[in-house]
């Protein structure tokens, strides 16, 4: 019994194609949003490169690239079906092609769907690129003549003036790290002497942070050195006080900076799928409708449209047994002994 069965004449089909071809062209229009959508979050990605210790996200803006250049292609042959699908010499050289059409297109909506799970999964994967990316990023912060790493300070300070944050989990980071280059310190000072003689491993460690964590919006001077020393600054307490630096760590604003992205462009994949699909029922319809129409005498009669021929269980057995038969996967050992004897009985008595 045919699955979602449709009664379409003559002028319910011309509706039909003459709809879908509308339907089309929306759809290759979906598929360029579709590409635009995963080249602006590829080139997001790729500006925060350096502070990335992995490009496991990357596969999101991919899968979404992919799709879209492939929806352009298949939604524009779609429009060319539907053109040549009221004409009964044209449309049967289209006939072979529609088994593959469909496959790319259920492939496009499957691929929309794991690129939104994807994005939902690799949260965590993104959250730990960038605490080990951002790490290594403060830590190579004062290599400014070092060759590959003197780009390190320029990044991290665009970074935390763009998204107003401080350090990779909060400004406390940079107590831990010696951010400022040797060659800026005058080793003949006794200040310089006792702090890198009273550090473990002779690093330079201060209580401050870089110009780049400083809040403009605060009504006091930027306070950047002794941030731990209340007798260092008049009338403060870093214990109580509400500093005049960034209290949002980096990693946490780009995290909320890149899943909010993706949230906004999950409504959208979303609504380009469910155009996809449209564009795939009404195809299967538009089909099978002027399938049955060439088979009767006059092909101007009313013709059955329908989603699928059989029911749902037995059309899956049906694609499972085409798929096996394409790939040539036969049953073999006794089954086919069976067989081959059967054959043989049937010969003897023709022999």
């Amino acid at each position: 019994m045919a699955l979602l069965k449709m009664k379409f004449p003559l002028q319910r089909r011309v509706r039909l194609a003459q709809g879908l071809w509308l339907l089309s062209w929306l759809a290759v229009l979906s598929g360029a949003i579709t590409f635009c959508l995963g080249l602006y979050l590829k080139t997001e990605l790729l500006r925060r490169a350096e502070v990335m210790d992995n490009s496991e996200i990357h596969i999101v803006p991919n899968i979404l690239m992919v799709v879209g250049l492939a929806a352009i292609g298949t939604n524009w042959f779609a429009g060319r079906i539907c053109q040549d699908s009221l004409d009964p010499e044209r449309f049967p050289r289209w006939k072979n092609f529609l088994l593959a059409w469909f496959a790319l297109a259920v492939l496009l909506c499957s691929l929309l769907v794991s690129a939104m799970a994807l994005s939902c999964a690799l949260q965590g994967h993104l959250e730990e690129s960038l605490k080990v990316g951002l790490r290594n990023g403060i830590r190579f912060y004062r290599d400014t003549d070092v060759p590959g790493r003197c780009f390190q300070k320029e990044t991290i300070d665009r970074l935390q003036i763009e998204l107003r944050c401080c350090g990779n989990n909060n400004y406390r980071d940079w107590f831990e790290v010696q951010w400022i280059s040797n060659r800026y310190l005058d080793f003949t000072t006794k200040e310089v002497k006792d702090r890198i003689r009273s550090n473990v491993d002779g690093r330079y460690l201060v209580d401050g942070v870089p110009f780049s964590c400083c809040n403009p919006g605060s009504p006091r001077p930027c306070l950047q050195y002794h941030l731990l020393d209340n007798n260092a600054h008049y009338n403060y307490e870093h214990q109580s006080e509400e500093l005049n630096l960034y209290g949002r760590g980096c990693r946490q604003a780009l995290v909320s900076y890149y899943m909010e992205m993706l949230n906004t462009i999950g409504p959208g994949v979303l609504s380009i799928m469910f155009i996809q699909v449209s564009v795939i029922a009404s195809m299967r319809y538009l089909q099978t409708a002027v399938e049955g129409a060439m088979a009767l005498e006059n092909p101007e009669e009313e013709s059955e449209g329908y989603l699928l021929e059989k029911s749902l269980k037995d059309s899956l057995v049906d694609l499972r047994a085409a798929v096996l038969g394409l790939l040539k996967i036969g049953p073999v050992g006794p089954v086919a002994e069976g067989g081959a004897a059967d054959e043989e009985a049937g010969e003897k008595p023709a022999n």
